[in-house]
C-alpha cells in the first residue's frame, strides 16, 4: 500500500472515530443526561447564576418530559414520550427524595425549572413568619455566617443581586442571611434570607396524589410552589413533568459569557450538590 493511501485510510479512521464519539456523546446526552445552565439566583448559594451541571434522567425514570431529544433535527421529548403526557406516569419512574435538587418542566408554560424538592404527596407545608413547616413542625434551622457577593450584574442576562443590607453600588458587599435548614429526613442545605416577603407566611398548603412541592433556597427571591399557577407561580408539580436530578455542578463561570475565561469559578468545578 502507498504512503498516500496510508495516509487517507488514517485520515477516513479518525474521522470515524470523531462520528463514533459524538454519537455516543449524543446518546448520553439525549438518554441519560441533560445539560442545564442556572440563569436565576432563585437557588443561591447552593447554585450560582452561571453554574453549569447535568442532570441525571435516570433518577426518576422517563416521561413526556425527560424523553430523550435531538434539538439540532428540532425532535423534542414530547415527539418520543408525548403518548406519556396526561397519565402523570413514568417510565423506569422512581419518586425524589425529600432535599433533592430537581430540574422540572413548568406544568403551564413547559420552561424547566430547577428547584429543590420540600413537600412529597400527602405533606402539609406552610411558611410562618421565614420558617418552614412540614406536617406541622417547624423544620430545625441554625443561622450561620453571611453569604456575600459583590454587587454587579450577572449571567448574560445582567441579573442585579439582592442584598439585605439595601441598595449598595456597583463592586460592594451585597449581604444575604444564611441558614442552614435540616429536613425531617436528615438532609442538610443551606437556604438564604434577604428581607420580609409575602412567602414568608402562607397558608397551609396539602401536596395532592402524584405532584410535588418545590422551593428555591434563596427563599425571598424565588418564584416556587408557594405561589399557585393561576397568579403566574408555579404551584405543586405533577410526577409526570419531573426531568431529573442534578447531582453535581461541571463547571462556573460569574461573566456575562462563559468565554469570560477571566471570570470561571474554578473552585465550583465538580462540586456535588447538597
Amino acid at each position: 500500500m502507498s504512503e498516500s493511501n496510508g495516509f487517507l485510510g488514517g485520515i477516513v479512521e479518525t474521522i470515524k472515530t470523531v462520528v463514533w464519539a459524538l454519537l455516543i456523546a449524543g446518546v448520553f446526552r439525549t438518554i441519560f443526561f441533560q445539560p442545564f445552565w442556572i440563569p436565576s439566583g432563585s437557588m443561591k448559594d447552593t447554585l450560582l447564576i452561571g453554574d453549569f451541571l447535568f442532570v441525571n434522567k435516570m433518577a426518576y425514570g422517563y416521561s413526556y418530559a425527560s424523553c430523550p431529544s435531538i434539538p439540532f433535527l428540532g425532535i423534542g421529548a414530547d415527539d418520543f414520550c408525548g403518548f406519556l403526557e396526561g397519565d402523570n406516569e413514568r417510565l423506569f419512574g422512581s419518586d425524589p427524595e425529600r432535599g433533592d435538587v430537581a430540574v422540572f418542566r413548568h406544568p403551564v408554560t413547559g420552561v424547566d425549572f430547577i428547584k429543590r424538592v420540600i413537600g412529597l404527596p400527602g405533606d402539609r407545608i406552610q411558611m410562618v413568619d421565614g420558617l418552614l413547616y412540614i406536617n406541622d413542625e417547624p423544620v430545625e434551622v441554625e443561622q450561620v455566617e453571611d453569604f456575600v457577593e459583590p454587587w454587579t450584574r450577572q449571567g448574560p442576562q445582567g441579573i442585579p443581586p439582592r442584598c439585605s443590607n439595601g441598595a449598595v453600588g456597583e463592586g460592594a458587599a451585597c449581604v444575604k442571611e444564611r441558614f442552614i435548614e435540616t429536613l425531617p429526613n436528615g438532609r442538610a442545605h443551606s437556604i438564604l434570607n434577604i428581607t420580609d416577603s409575602s412567602g414568608d407566611n402562607t397558608g397551609v398548603f396539602t401536596v395532592p396524589e402524584g405532584h410535588f412541592f418545590f422551593m428555591g433556597d434563596n427563599r425571598d427571591n424565588s418564584t416556587d410552589s408557594r405561589v399557585p399557577q393561576a397568579a403566574r407561580g408555579v404551584g405543586f408539580v405533577p410526577r409526570e413533568d419531573l426531568v431529573g436530578r442534578a447531582d453535581r455542578i461541571m463547571f462556573s463561570s460569574a461573566g456575562r459569557s462563559m468565554f469570560a475565561f477571566w471570570t470561571w469559578r474554578s473552585d465550583r468545578y465538580f462540586k456535588a450538590i447538597e
